[in-house]
């Protein structure tokens, strides 16, 4: 089964959404990369390693790591603050 952690920056701005239906869209996608943690598109260059799922203008940014069978959501933002 694969272990799920939630990284500080995506902590900090999962607690600010008001909007019930974008929390409600990113619990879906969480649950979707659980069952299917590649799914998201591989990032390159600096952000070699991590993973992005998109939800709209918005992206979900994580990180799989095959040895520990884990995954770690590291952030949720909009794609203009890239």
């Amino acid at each position: 089964m694969v272990k799920v952690a939630f990284g500080h920056q995506f902590q900090r701005v999962f607690s600010k959404i008001k909007d019930n239906l974008v929390k409600d869209k990113i619990i879906k996608q969480i649950s979707k990369i659980k069952s299917f943690p590649e799914v998201g598109k591989p990032m390159k260059h600096a952000r070699k390693g991590t993973r992005e799922i998109y939800l709209g203008s918005f992206r979900l940014s994580y990180c799989f790591i095959k040895e520990e069978d884990k995954i770690v959501f590291l952030d949720f933002y909009h794609k203009d603050e890239q």
